[in-house]
C-alpha cells in the first residue's frame, strides 16, 4: 500500500508522465501540434482524478469493495424497473456504510478500470443517478468530471458524485477536528473566519468570538478549550454564523457538522492541549503552521502528540498574505522534509485546486500516510474555498458496523467538563464512548476517592447547543443532571449503566517508550499521566527488567495514582509527561481495588471498605 501511495505522487516529481494518458490504438499517434496540445490539456484535466494506478496500458482506480461508501458504475442508461429498484437498494447500502454519505464513480468498471462514457451516455447516467437519489430522499452533488483519452474520435468522460442523506435516526453527521499548532500561528483566527463567514481585518478581529476569558482577549492567546461549529447542508453549501444564524438554526439546517476543538498553542498550556487530544477523541487533527515563521515552537511537539495518539493529520499553512511566494514555498518544503522523516513516514499532498481537494479528502480517509497541505489566508481569503470543499467531502473514519457494535454495549459517558447553569442545575459535558443515552436514564457516576459510584438521572441532552433526545456512541454532548451535588463530580469520572462492572484502579502497568528524558527514568519518578479523560499525577512503582530508562528505550512500568483511583480499560493509550520528560505506551495490566458499590448521596463520606 505504501509503495502504491508513493507511486501515486510520482508524477508530481516528474517521474510518470503517462498516468492518465493511454494509447490503445495500433501505433497511429497524433502528429499535429493541435492534437498534441489537446492531449496535453486532457492529461492536465485528468491528472488529479483520484489515485490512478500507474500502468503501461489502462488507468485504474483501486478495485471496488463490497464494504464502504464508494460505488463504481460503468453506466446507468435506462434501467428496467426491477434493475432500478436494485440500484436504489444498493444506494441505501452505500449510504448506510458511509453513515449518510456515498460517493459514486460513473464510467468506471468494478475492477477500477476507467472506461469513460460519451456525452449522451453520461447525461443519461447522471439523470438516473438523480432519480435514485430522489427515491431514497438524498441530495446529489457532482464533485468533478474528468476526460480519459483513448485516442478515439469522441471524448470519453468519467464523473464523481457525492450522495448525502442524513440517517433517519440522526440529526446530522458529526466529525470532530482538533486544531493544533504553535502559538500565534493563526488557529483561532482561521476558525473565526470559517465559522463566522467574515474575513479577518489583519489584527485578529475574527478570533474575538472564540475566546472564553478576558486574558485571552487581552493577549490574543488561547489558554482553554473552545468549540466551534461549521455546517454543510445536503447540497454541500456552507452553513455558519453568517446571516445572523444561531447555533440551533445551524444544527437544523446542516446535514453534516464539523466541530472544531480549538486547543492552546503556548507551551505553558500543553496539559490543556494534551487533554483535548486524549479526552475528546477527535476524528482528525488540523495542524496550523504560520507561513512567515515555519516550523517553530510547539509545532513539532503537537505533530508528535497527534501521531502518538494515531489521530490523522492534515496541515494548513496560514498567513500566506504576509509572505512572498518564495517564502511560502520554503515553508512547504520545510514541512515536506519533516513529514517524510523516518519517524513520520507521511506523504505530503499540496492542495492547489478543487480537484486536489476532492482527491485529498478521499485519499486522506483511505490511507493514514496521506497528509494534505493547504496554503490559506484569513485576511485575503485565499484558498479558503478549497478547505471548505475538503471539509464537505471528508468521510467519517468509522463505518456503520463499528458504530452499531458500540451502540449495543452498555452505556459509558466520560465526564470532561462540569458546569452549574442557572435554573438548570448541574451540567456535565463529554463523550458517549459506548451504548445509547436517553433523557430520563438512570446511571451511576464515579469513582470517588474511595472508589464509590453515586446514582443519578439524566435530565435533558444537548448536542452543539441544540436539544437532543437520544445520544449515540461516539457523539459528544452536555447532560443536565438537575440538583445533583456538583461537589461529587470531577473531570475524569465516568457515568455508566448500573449493570456495568467498571474496573477501578490505584495501580496499573503499561508498556511504554520513553520519548525524551534529560537524565534517567527510574522507580520513584513522578509524572502526569493522561489516559483518555483521566489526568492525574502518578508515581513509578517499578520498572521491569531494567534499573532505569533512557531516551528511546522501552520497558514495562508500574504506575500508582497519587490522589484517587480511576476507571481504566485494558489497552488504553497512555501518555505521560513531567517537564521535558515525555513518553507514550498502552495499559497491559490492571490492579483493581475491592468491588465498588453504589451509594446514595447521604453516604458520600462512607468508606468503600
Amino acid at each position: 500500500m505504501e509503495e502504491r501511495v508513493s507511486e501515486l505522487f510520482a508524477s508530481e516529481n516528474g517521474h510518470d508522465g503517462s498516468r492518465t494518458e493511454v494509447n490503445l490504438g495500433n501505433g497511429c499517434g497524433r502528429t499535429s501540434a493541435t492534437k498534441r496540445a489537446s492531449a496535453k490539456k486532457k492529461r492536465a484535466n485528468a491528472r488529479h482524478f483520484r489515485s490512478f494506478k500507474p500502468s503501461n496500458s489502462t488507468p485504474y482506480l483501486p478495485p471496488e469493495v463490497e464494504e464502504g461508501n464508494i460505488e463504481y458504475k460503468l453506466k446507468l442508461v435506462d434501467p428496467t424497473p426491477s434493475r432500478f429498484e436494485h440500484l436504489v437498494t444498493q444506494m441505501k447500502w452505500r449510504l448506510q456504510e458511509g453513515r449518510g454519505e456515498a460517493v459514486y464513480q460513473i464510467g468506471v468498471e468494478d475492477n477500477g478500470m476507467l472506461v469513460g462514457l460519451s456525452e449522451d451516455e453520461m447525461k443519461a447516467s447522471l439523470t438516473t443517478l438523480h432519480k435514485m437519489a430522489e427515491k431514497v430522499g438524498a441530495d446529489i452533488t457532482i464533485l468533478r468530471h474528468a476526460e480519459v483519452d483513448y485516442d478515439t474520435d469522441r471524448p470519453l468522460t468519467i464523473a464523481e458524485a457525492l450522495i448525502r442523506k442524513v440517517p433517519d435516526d440522526q440529526q446530522f453527521l458529526d466529525l470532530r477536528v482538533a486544531v493544533i499548532g504553535n502559538v500565534d500561528s493563526g488557529k483561532s483566527t482561521l476558525l473565526g473566519v470559517l465559522t463566522q463567514g467574515e474575513l479577518d481585518n489583519g489584527r485578529g478581529r475574527a478570533r474575538l468570538n472564540l475566546f472564553r476569558h478576558l486574558h485571552e482577549i487581552q493577549t490574543g492567546r488561547t489558554s482553554s478549550i473552545s468549540f466551534e461549529i461549521l455546517g454543510f447542508n445536503s447540497k454541500g453549501e456552507v452553513v455558519n454564523y453568517s446571516e445572523s444564524r444561531t447555533a440551533e438554526e445551524i444544527c437544523e439546517s446542516a446535514s453534516k457538522m464539523i466541530t472544531f476543538i480549538d486547543l492552546a498553542g503556548h507551551h505553558k498550556y500543553l496539559k490543556t492541549t494534551i487533554f483535548g487530544l486524549t479526552s475528546y477523541y477527535p476524528d482528525f487533527a488540523m495542524l496550523v503552521v504560520s507561513a512567515n515563521t515555519g516550523i517553530a515552537g510547539t509545532t513539532r511537539e503537537h505533530l508528535g502528540l497527534a501521531m502518538a495518539l494515531k489521530v490523522p493529520i492534515f496541515i494548513v499553512i496560514s498567513k500566506v498574505d504576509l509572505c512572498t511566494r518564495a517564502a511560502v514555498e520554503r515553508t512547504v518544503r520545510q514541512l515536506e522534509r519533516v513529514l517524510k522523516q523516518p519517524g513520520c513516514n507521511k506523504v505530503p499532498m499540496v492542495v492547489a485546486s478543487t480537484d486536489d481537494a476532492v482527491a485529498a479528502a478521499q485519499q486522506f480517509a483511505q490511507s493514514p500516510n496521506i497528509t494534505p497541505v493547504f496554503t490559506v489566508s484569513s485576511v485575503s481569503g485565499e484558498n479558503l474555498d478549497l478547505l471548505k470543499v475538503f471539509f464537505n467531502i471528508i468521510p467519517p473514519l468509522s463505518n456503520s458496523k463499528e458504530q452499531e457494535e458500540l451502540m449495543q454495549q452498555l452505556t459509558e459517558f466520560q465526564v470532561d467538563e462540569i458546569y452549574t447553569v442557572p435554573e438548570v442545575g448541574t451540567v456535565v459535558g463529554g463523550t458517549l464512548c459506548s451504548g445509547i443515552c436517553r433523557e430520563g436514564d438512570d446511571l451511576v457516576v464515579g469513582p470517588t476517592d474511595s472508589g464509590q459510584f453515586h446514582k443519578l438521572t439524566v435530565g435533558s441532552i444537548q448536542r452543539n447547543r441544540s436539544a437532543c433526545r437520544v445520544l449515540r456512541a461516539g457523539q459528544a454532548a452536555t447532560l443536565a443532571l438537575g440538583n445533583f451535588n456538583r461537589t461529587l463530580l470531577r473531570k475524569g469520572m465516568v457515568m455508566v449503566s448500573p449493570e456495568m462492572d467498571p474496573t477501578i484502579c490505584w495501580i496499573f502497568e503499561a508498556e511504554i517508550v520513553l520519548l525524551f528524558h534529560s537524565k534517567t527514568f527510574h522507580k520513584g519518578f513522578q509524572v502526569t499521566v493522561h489516559i483518555g479523560n483521566v489526568r492525574q499525577t502518578a508515581t513509578v512503582e517499578a520498572v521491569y527488567g531494567k534499573e532505569e530508562l533512557r531516551t528511546g528505550e522501552k520497558a514495562g512500568v508500574q504506575f500508582k495514582f497519587l490522589k484517587h483511583p480511576e476507571y481504566l480499560k485494558m489497552g488504553a493509550k497512555v501518555l505521560f509527561r513531567e517537564g521535558v520528560t515525555k513518553g507514550i505506551g498502552h495499559i497491559t495490566k490492571l490492579h483493581p481495588i475491592a468491588q465498588y458499590r453504589h451509594v446514595p448521596e447521604s453516604d458520600e463520606d462512607e468508606d468503600d471498605d
